[in-house]
C-alpha cells in the first residue's frame, strides 16, 4: 500500500543533493576540457588573422586552393588503403588467437600489442633504415621511394594493427558452439559456415575495427611527418599552417575539415552498435576449438609471419638507435642516447613525459572513475546527466591535433581566467586526459554497471553516507578497472604526439615531441633512441601492471573466486 500523499513532494536527501552537485561540477570540468576549446576552434575559422569576423571566407579559400584540397583527398586515400589492408590481417590474426589451437598463444598476443607502446613516428623511422635512400633493402623497391604514400601506408599498418586486433579478438571470442554443431549436422561446408555463421557473428566488430583504423590514419601526425615526403595530408597541413606560417585561422579551418571524417565515423559506429544483438545467451555453449593440423599449421605460420614483421620494425628501430653512423660506420654505440647532444632539453624531455604521464594517470583516473560513478549512480537529474554523457563521448570523435589547436585558442585568450595554465605542465595533463577521456569513462561505466544496486540500497537503509559506500565498497570492487584506466592513460600519455605538439613550452617539451624535432633536424638515430626509451618505459609499466594483476589482486580480490 502506498503512503504517498497526492500533491506532496518528497524533498531530496543530502546524498542526492551531493550527487547532483557533483554531476554539475563534472559537467563544468568537461565543458572546460572539451566543449569550450572546440567552440573556440570553430569560432576561429570564421575570423581573419587580426581576429575580425569574415564569415565563410576562410572555408571558401580552403576549398578553392587545389593544394590544400588535395591534402584532404590524400588523407582519404591513405586511410582507405590502410583500412582495406589492416582489417583482413587483423581478422585472420584474431581468428587464430580465438578459433584455433595456437602454440604459444600468449606470445603472439603480446607481440601484436607492441605497436601500442610506441610513438607513431617509430615505424616511420624504422622504414627509413629499411627502405630509405640508404636503407638495407632499398633495392627491393626498384626505382621507387619509401617517402610518400607507400611509406605512410606501411607504417600505418604497423601502427593500427593492434587496435583492430583487439576489437576483432573480442568480437570472435564470443560464439555459440551450438550453431557450429548444427551446421556440421546439416553437412554445411566450411566455407558456407564461415560466411553464414562466423562472419555475421563478427560483423559489428569488423565495422568498428574499420572505423577505428580509418579514423586513426586520418588523424595521425607522426608517421606522415617522418616519412610522408612531399605527400601532404590534413594532419601535416595543420602543423604547417600553425607552426610554419602562424596562420591560426586557416589552421582552424583545416582542423574542422579533419574533424569531419572522424565525427562521421564515430556517428556510424554508434548507429551500428545500437543494432547489435547479444551473441552469447544464457543457454549458449562456449565454442572450444578442436585441433586440426592443416588449419592450425596455416594460422601458426601466418601469426609467425605477422609477428616477425612487427618485431622487424621494432628491432630495426632499436638497432638503428645503436649504430654509430648509418650506413658508413655500423659499430655499436650508446652515444645516440646522450640526448643533450641533439636537443637542448636532453633527458629532461623524457622525464617531462614521465611526469606528465603520471599526472594524467592520477588526475585522469580519479576524474574518469568518479565522474562515471556520479553519472551512473545519481538518481533523476536526467538532462544534466545527458550533457555529461555527451561531453564524455565527444573526445572519441575529436582528433588530437584538433583538440590541441582548440586548447591554443581557448586557454591562450587574454580574457580567459584560466590563461595561467597555458604553456605549463598542467595544460599538457589536461589535454591528454581530455583526449583519451572516452575510453576511460566507458571502462569505468562498464565496471560500475556490473555492481548490484543493492549495495547502495543497503547503505542508504543503514544511513551510511554515499561517499563512504563509494570509498569502502565501490572503489575496492572496481580496483582492476581503475588500474586498467591508469595504465591506459600512462601509456598513451607517453606515446602521444598530435595532441600536445602545439602546447609544450621550452621547459615542458615531451619525449615524443623531442623525437619529432630531433628527426626533423636530420639526426634519425637519436630520434629512434628516444622512441625506443618510450617503448621500454611503456612496456615496463604494462609488465608491472600484469605482475600486480597476477599477485597483488590475487590477494585483494580473493572474494571474486569461488
Amino acid at each position: 500500500m502506498s503512503l504517498a500523499i497526492p500533491g506532496l513532494k518528497v524533498g531530496l536527501s543530502r546524498d542526492d543533493l551531493m550527487m547532483r552537485a557533483g554531476v554539475v561540477v563534472l559537467a563544468g570540468v568537461l565543458l572546460v576540457m572539451v566543449g569550450l576549446p572546440l567552440w573556440a576552434l570553430l569560432a576561429k575559422g570564421f575570423e581573419d588573422r587580426d581576429g575580425k569576423f569574415i564569415g565563410l571566407a576562410n572555408y571558401v579559400s580552403y576549398f578553392s586552393t587545389p593544394a590544400l584540397f588535395q591534402s584532404a583527398l590524400n588523407s582519404f586515400q591513405v586511410a582507405s588503403i590502410t583500412t582495406v589492408i589492416v582489417v583482413p590481417l587483423a581478422f585472420l590474426y584474431a581468428y587464430a588467437l580465438t578459433r584455433t589451437i595456437l602454440p604459444m598463444r600468449w606470445l603472439f598476443q603480446g607481440i601484436s600489442l607492441i605497436p601500442i607502446f610506441a610513438p607513431s613516428l617509430l615505424p616511420g623511422i624504422a622504414l627509413i633504415y629499411l627502405f630509405g635512400t640508404q636503407g638495407f633493402f632499398k633495392a627491393l623497391l626498384g626505382g621507387g621511394s619509401i617517402y610518400g604514400i607507400d611509406g605512410i601506408v606501411i607504417a600505418q599498418v604497423f601502427y593500427c594493427f593492434p587496435h583492430a586486433t583487439l576489437i576483432l579478438t573480442t568480437a570472435l571470442a564470443t560464439a555459440d558452439a551450438r550453431l557450429y554443431e548444427a551446421a556440421d549436422v546439416l553437412g554445411a561446408s566450411k566455407r558456407r559456415v564461415f560466411f553464414t555463421v562466423t562472419l555475421p557473428g563478427a560483423k559489428y566488430g569488423l565495422i568498428s575495427a574499420a572505423l577505428v583504423v580509418f579514423t586513426l590514419v586520418m588523424t595521425d601526425f607522426g608517421i606522415a611527418k617522418v616519412i610522408g615526403g612531399n605527400f601532404n595530408v590534413l594532419a601535416t597541413d595543420v602543423y604547417k599552417k600553425v607552426i610554419g606560417q602562424q596562420d591560426f585561422s586557416m589552421g582552424a579551418v583545416v582542423g574542422m575539415v579533419l574533424l569531419a571524417p572522424a565525427a562521421l565515423a564515430f556517428l556510424v559506429d554508434r548507429l551500428v552498435q545500437r543494432k547489435q544483438v547479444a551473441l552469447l545467451t544464457a543457454r549458449a555453449v562456449p565454442l572450444v576449438p578442436r585441433p586440426k593440423f592443416a588449419r592450425d599449421l596455416f594460422f601458426t605460420l601466418f601469426c609467425a609471419a605477422v609477428s616477425a614483421a612487427i618485431l622487424t620494425i621494432l628491432g630495426m628501430a632499436i638497432w638503428g638507435s645503436l649504430i654509430k653512423y648509418w650506413p658508413y660506420n655500423l659499430s655499436l654505440t650508446l652515444e645516440n642516447y646522450d640526448f643533450a647532444k641533439f636537443d637542448s632539453n636532453g633527458w629532461d624531455s623524457y622525464w617531462n613525459s614521465v611526469r606528465m604521464a603520471l599526472g594524467a594517470a592520477v588526475f585522469g583516473t580519479v576524474l574518469m572513475f568518479t565522474g562515471a560513478w556520479l553519472n551512473e549512480k545519481t538518481r533523476g537529474f536526467g538532462m544534466m546527466r545527458g550533457v555529461v554523457q555527451l561531453l564524455a563521448f565527444l573526445p572519441m570523435a575529436v582528433p588530437g591535433l584538433v583538440l590541441g589547436l582548440g586548447y591554443i585558442f581557448f586557454f591562450n585568450a587574454p580574457n580567459n581566467p584560466l590563461n595561467f595554465l597555458y604553456a605549463t605542465m598542467g595544460i599538457l595533463v589536461l589535454n591528454t586526459v581530455a583526449h583519451f577521456y572516452t575510453v576511460g569513462h566507458l571502462t569505468a561505466t562498464t565496471a560500475l554497471k556490473q555492481i548490484d544496486p543493492e549495495f547502495e540500497a543497503v547503505s542508504a537503509s543503514l544511513k551510511v553516507p554515499v561517499w563512504k559506500t563509494f570509498v569502502r565498497v565501490t572503489a575496492p570492487i572496481c580496483l582492476p578497472a581503475i588500474l586498467d584506466i591508469a595504465i591506459y592513460l600512462f601509456v598513451n600519455a607517453m606515446t602521444t604526439v598530435s595532441s600536445v605538439i602545439f602546447l609544450y613550452a621550452p621547459d615542458t617539451k615531451l619525449a615524443s615531441v623531442a623525437a619529432v624535432n630531433i628527426e626533423e633536424a636530420g639526426t634519425t638515430a637519436a630520434a629512434a633512441a628516444l622512441c625506443v626509451v618510450i617503448v621500454l618505459t611503456s612496456a615496463a609499466v604494462k609488465a608491472a601492471h600484469l605482475v600486480a594483476d597476477r599477485f597483488l589482486f590475487a590477494r585483494l580480490q580473493v572474494w571474486r573466486r569461488r
